[in-house]
């Protein structure tokens, strides 16, 4: 077969049933990304005759003399298309996992298309921006500023340091590399809610041409773990094997086939026999923790961080502050309501995978698209009994987190068929996999009590959580305990209670995600809080107003702490009430409804501790370099969450330069020192101390060294861009370098932070919906977001974090529903049926900042990526209230959801007008 590939021709055959995609990549073109396999999220995109396609649909074959234009292309002898730098100019991208699919689409749009980009771009999916910046791009905005004076990068819009390879799709991400003599894992799983093993056949599987090994519990160490990645190993129970005899939901890994190519792989994994001993399933929270259900984790116990495997349940807590019940009791009002919310999966276009393979020292080498490259090596060092120096995790840039790659899903498998074959091995999950066999959010039962008096303040808050963590607790108990926690704390009331059950079911695992429990509890205390407004006739803001923490006010929710670290470093709570409020209040345009149509507003707040408690740690060095730049090493990952640019505004206003002479490594174990890792808000944070403690080190050495030249008073040295000066005298960085080659010992630095004090961040949204009495339909007429990042870092790229985390909690909210049968089978195991939003559904959220400076955080700077999607359902279900009259208490709010409420309180709809 011939065909032309970005200008270049190519006769090479496909393999029979190969779709473009593979083959496109098998030449090298690793911009062409595979999302879904299934052309449902567009990352796959290539022009095939100028026409904009899904590659993974169209069969290899089909492109015989045909002329593909892949990202790399696009820009042909010029180097970079307009559309790649109008993507470069707004900033169009976070992970970038979608962009190369997303710029080719955008490149393709004629001018009828370019009116309506909702249905012109309902092919290509992003998770990440929110498509705010996505449209600047196409219309030509610019949102970067190119270039700032030396030592003021710091809360200035400078562009991604990974941004020209991104849009040229030559930033590499974990499978975007070729290595010889690779072998590729398929994985066997359960068809079963709840089984043992009895007994596997591999002879058959074993026969297949090309097949090295089948790898199954017996093969595998018995170490108890968990699969969530903290820096505290008990956060987490020690209910989980890499492959165990015993399968506790549907989707669990049963064998791994290690063969010469997938295809060998999946026909070894159908020949294999496994007979199964079948128990008792249970998919139901409530009957799983009901006296006499059969245990899912029998004989765990304390020393294995499980509270109570009896009862089904993993974690609870149980604390009362005050009279909770005399206070209902004896209040002018009281509110009392059970709320639901459901699974979600985090939906990271670059699905769980990575390599593995022993280099010639015998270091076994993890590539892996993770969140927690060292809490990873760490775990893998321990289960396989390998010294910590011959375990090498790392990743490249990370096609999107969400906190679903704070796990550990596919490394253990790696590292065993690694060490089994001494062959490099591939696994990489589908789409399907990563939907019933990874993790989604805490499904959960809010059950909230709340009182106030006649003025308005609070009296009482109760909160009795159900949370139902699936097959195992990853992430059971911290999830459960967050949700408890500042969700309740930020308003002060004398008399509070919680109680709260993480419970085991034979379903997919629940795990870490975006907001942490939070999202979850605010549906129902930011309801609460709205009801009893509504019953004394107060203004929602008021009512917050009356009833929020402010400064020198204790944060408490019960039982009492043992962390006493969290601290107002900066307080902007107020502001982002009032910013919100007089947005909300704001002239805009007015939609054209009929009466059918119902308008309302709603908001919610929420506050957030900066990083988990009990230390996230985080180590950074940085070094002067011969040619006068500097290289910064940091631990943390990037995975759209923007990192990359601030450790390097961070270093460059830290040492008077500018980024460009800032050179970041990152999130490779082989580097030294340790990071916990790039989630629970610390990539800035915490990471982002470390790398300003290391720049202060160095900036103080280099300052040291020309003075030691001089002979003068370091205290009348500074750094001014490429060179330290003092008086008229100035010593080039070059020149230091030269100096430091000739001493032979390097000026560098180290930083590192402890994750401790902790700060809060802060955030309010506000929506204005419209609600069609007689359909259920819901639009969104405006949203607002005020956020508390103290010094905001880089306004556009901060701006962006809001924006998408918006978007994303739009779509549970609105959308996203995870959907399991009676059996505890997934239903919707892709995207297809699985609602994703796309640009026609998210609208344009104004983003505003409070004026803060925090005394914790580098630079003034603290969190700000996760927080914003935790008050976005609350309000969203706030203002639906507000326009019907109906609390609806179980998102996503559809339109089949909303239509009996409405229906009851409405009647029918009139066809007639």
């Amino acid at each position: 077969m011939s065909l032309e590939v970005n200008g270049k021709a190519f006769s090479q055959e496909p393999r029979a049933g190969q779709c473009l995609r593979t083959f496109l990549r098998e030449l090298g073109h690793f911009g062409v990304k595979k999302g879904c396999d299934a052309g449902d999220c567009g990352a796959c995109t290539v022009l095939l005759d100028g026409e904009p396609v899904h590659s993974c649909l169209i069969p290899a074959f089909r492109a015989e003399g045909r002329t593909v234009t892949t990202i790399e292309g696009l820009g042909g002898d010029h180097g970079t298309h307009p559309m790649q730098q109008a993507f470069l100019d707004a900033q169009g991208f976070q992970c970038g996992f979608c962009t190369a699919g997303m710029i080719l689409t955008c490149a393709s749009l004629n001018q009828a298309q370019r009116t309506d980009l909702g249905a012109a771009l309902k092919g290509n999916i992003c998770r990440c921006t929110g498509y705010r910046s996505i449209e600047d791009a196409i219309i030509g905005k610019t949102n970067v500023e190119a270039s700032v004076e030396a030592g003021a990068a710091f809360g200035r819009s400078l562009p991604a340091p990974a941004g020209p390879d991104v849009v040229r799709g030559t930033a590499r991400y974990t499978f975007d590399t070729a290595i010889d003599g690779l072998l590729h894992i398929k994985l066997l799983r359960s068809p079963h809610a709840h089984a043992r093993i009895v007994a596997i056949d591999k002879s058959d599987a074993l026969s297949i041409p090309g097949v090295h090994a089948v790898l199954t519990h017996e093969d595998a160490p018995s170490v108890l773990m968990s699969t969530a990645r903290h820096e505290k190993d008990w956060m987490d129970p020690e209910d989980t094997r890499v492959l165990d005899d015993v399968v506790r939901f549907i989707g669990q890994k049963v064998a791994a086939v290690v063969a010469e190519t997938e295809a060998a792989a999946e026909a070894a994994c159908r020949r294999l026999k496994v007979s199964y001993d079948i128990l008792p399933a249970l998919i139901d929270p409530e009957q799983a923790m009901a006296p006499g259900a059969p245990v899912i984790h029998p004989g765990r116990t304390s020393a294995n961080r499980v509270a109570d495997a009896e009862r089904n349940l993993v974690a609870e807590t149980h604390g009362e502050f005050g009279d909770v019940a005399s206070a209902l009791a004896t209040s002018a009002a009281t509110y009392e309501a059970t709320f639901h919310s459901y699974r979600v999966q985090h939906a990271a276009l670059e699905t769980h995978g990575g390599l593995a393979w022993l280099d010639d020292s015998g270091v076994l080498n993890v590539r892996t698209s993770t969140q927690v490259p060292f809490l990873t090596r760490r775990a893998l060092s321990d289960i396989f009994q390998l010294p910590m120096d011959k375990v090498r995790v790392f990743c490249e840039r990370v096609g999107g987190g969400f906190g679903g790659k704070q796990e550990m899903f596919v490394e253990d498998i790696l590292a065993l068929a690694a060490l089994r074959t001494g062959r490099p091995v591939k696994l990489e999950l589908t789409r399907e996999e990563q939907f019933i066999a990874t993790s989604t959010r805490h499904p959960m039962r809010i059950h909230v009590k709340a009182a106030a008096d006649s003025d308005g303040k609070l009296t009482a808050l109760q909160l009795d959580v159900l949370s139902n963590t699936g097959a195992y607790g990853n992430h059971a108990g911290p999830v459960m305990f967050h949700a408890l926690a500042e969700s309740i704390a930020v308003y002060n009331c004398p008399n509070k209670r919680v109680d709260g059950v993480a419970v085991y079911t034979n379903t997919v695992p629940a795990g870490a995600f975006r907001g942490y429990g939070l999202p979850q509890a605010l549906i129902a205390v930011e309801a609460a809080i709205d009801e009893l407004a509504r019953q004394l006739g107060i203004n929602p803001y008021q009512m917050r107003r009356r009833n929020i923490v402010r400064p020198g006010d204790p944060m408490l929710s019960p039982p009492p702490s043992e962390y006493h670290d969290v601290l107002y470093g900066s307080y902007g709570l107020d502001q982002c009430l009032d910013l919100v409020e007089r947005a909300m209040q704001a002239d805009g345009p007015q939609p054209e409804l009929s009466p059918d149509w119902l308008i309302g507003d709603g908001i919610a707040l929420t506050m957030i501790d900066t990083v988990p408690p009990a230390g996230h740690f985080a180590d950074a060095a940085i070094a002067l370099n011969d040619d006068g730049g500097f290289d910064l090493t940091v631990g943390t990952a990037e995975f759209g969450n923007g990192t990359s640019t601030v450790h390097r505004q961070i270093a460059a206003t830290t040492l008077a330069t500018t980024v460009e002479r800032i050179h970041l490594r990152q999130s490779d174990t082989a580097h030294g020192g340790h990071d916990t890792g790039a989630y629970g808000s610390a990539g800035t944070f915490v990471a982002g101390k470390a790398t300003h403690a290391a720049a202060v080190q160095l900036a103080s050495e280099l300052k040291a060294a020309a003075a030691g030249a001089w002979l003068c008073d370091v205290e009348t040295c500074a750094l001014d861009a490429d060179a330290v000066v003092s008086g008229v005298r100035r010593m080039p960085f070059a020149e230091l370098a030269k100096l430091a080659r000739e001493r032979g010992r390097p000026f560098a630095g180290s930083g590192t932070s402890g994750g401790t004090p902790r700060s809060v961040g802060f955030n309010v949204q506000g929506f204005r919906v419209a609600v069609n009495k007689g359909t259920g339909e819901l639009r969104i007429l405006r949203s607002v977001h005020a956020a508390d990042a103290g010094v905001v870092a880089n306004p556009m790229q901060c701006r962006g974090q809001v924006e998408g985390g918006v978007a994303q909690a739009l779509g549970a909210a609105l959308y996203e529903e995870m959907v399991i049968d009676a059996s505890g089978r997934v239903t919707n195991p892709k995207f297809r049926d699985y609602h994703l939003p796309s640009f026609a559904d998210v609208p344009r959220t104004e983003v505003f900042f409070a004026d803060t400076s925090d005394t914790i955080g580098p630079l003034g700077a603290k969190s700000m990526s996760e927080s914003p999607y935790n008050p976005v359902a609350a309000a969203l279900g706030n203002a639906i209230a507000d326009a019907t009259g109906i609390r609806f208490t179980a998102p996503p709010f559809k339109p089949d959801r909303l239509f009996p409420g409405l229906l009851d309180k409405f009647g029918g709809f009139d066809r007639t007008r």
